[in-house]
């Protein structure tokens, strides 16, 4: 299975950045991709056989999917490893370095959709959380 990577630097410190990308108050202000959509609900049980659940819709109301997995692995303000319905999985990594952190995303790329367009999703998806982080 192919895995894709994403990154973004983030201008915030490592708690602060942990906080934005695990409470479900601070996940339904960053989870999408574009200004269309948006995340009406989110629902995160931080632990190894946690459940999490967020909600993306388009905000015309003509589509929307519940992104949901299971934790596998969760090491507080350092890593996280879930699994997705369909079985793929994803690692994130938190690093610090100096006031800013290091989110890295490695994911299974699904069948569906090319490789290109699910690698400018997700970084689009992360590029949101960065800019949403720094701005609170």
């Amino acid at each position: 299975m192919t895995q894709i990577t994403v990154q973004a630097l983030v201008n915030a410190p490592l708690e602060k950045v942990w906080d934005c990308w695990t409470e479900p108050a601070h996940i339904v202000q960053w989870t999408f991709a574009s200004d269309e959509w948006h995340s009406p609900l989110a629902t995160n049980d931080l632990r190894i056989g946690g459940r999490f659940n967020t909600r993306m819709e388009a905000k015309d109301g003509s589509v929307g999917f519940d992104f949901e997995g299971v934790y596998t692995a969760v090491t507080k303000h350092q890593h996280i490893h879930y699994e997705l319905e369909d079985n793929r999985q994803i690692d994130i990594t938190f690093e610090p370095q100096g006031n800013q952190t290091l989110v890295t995303e490695t994911f299974d790329a699904e069948t569906e959709n090319p490789e290109e367009m699910q690698r400018g999703g997700w970084q689009a998806i992360l590029n949101n959380f960065k800019k949403y982080t720094e701005s609170v």
